[in-house]
């Protein structure tokens, strides 16, 4: 089993850089990650196909900035942006980014977070639905599809992450 690297500690670290910093280099990236995503689960995006052209907007709430999502018709985007005009938008997704990644590998349960107020929905609740329902017909692994972004480097990078989980296993164990 592969370490993951921790979204809370990753959003933290990085809130304040890129609070100050351009978004630019981080749109290839993004743009990249979607054209992975595209390529291992093309069912998810063939389900949004139904919604037409939807513009999500994600709102990881640790982080200094939001996504603009358009993951269905001709041109699939994300982009990272400081503000979208939420008027134009199908909906809006508001949580703190660990909670989005779990949503979105399947670990946790969007109905009751967005009950518990944890999770909060603005917009087109049906596409919404019909997003949540996309991502839950497949099993995505993030740390598995950005290995799949890396190339021949994914082999190295999965070794050093299987590694560090061994030896931290161990580590626990021997204490």
């Amino acid at each position: 089993m592969a370490t993951r690297l921790s979204p809370l500690n990753v959003a933290a670290f990085l809130s304040r850089p890129l609070s100050v910093l351009p978004l630019a280099p981080l749109q290839p990236l993004l743009a990249a990650a979607l054209m992975v995503m595209r390529r291992q689960h093309p069912a998810v995006f063939e389900r949004l196909d139904e919604l037409g052209d939807p513009l999500f907007v994600i709102d990881p709430i640790d982080l200094p900035f939001i996504f603009a999502m358009r993951p269905a018709g001709a041109r699939p985007s994300i982009l990272a942006c400081r503000e979208v005009n939420t008027d134009i938008a199908t909906a809006i997704i508001h949580g703190p980014l660990p909670m989005l990644i779990d949503l979105l590998e399947g670990r946790l349960d969007g109905d009751a977070l967005f009950f518990s107020r944890e999770l909060t929905v603005g917009g087109d609740t049906e596409a919404v639905l019909v997003l949540r329902n996309a991502v839950d017909s497949d099993e995505i692994d993030l740390f598995e599809d950005f290995l799949a972004i890396l190339g021949l480097l994914a082999g190295p990078l999965r070794f050093a992450a299987e590694f560090k989980n061994a030896v931290t296993t161990d580590w626990n164990a021997a204490r």
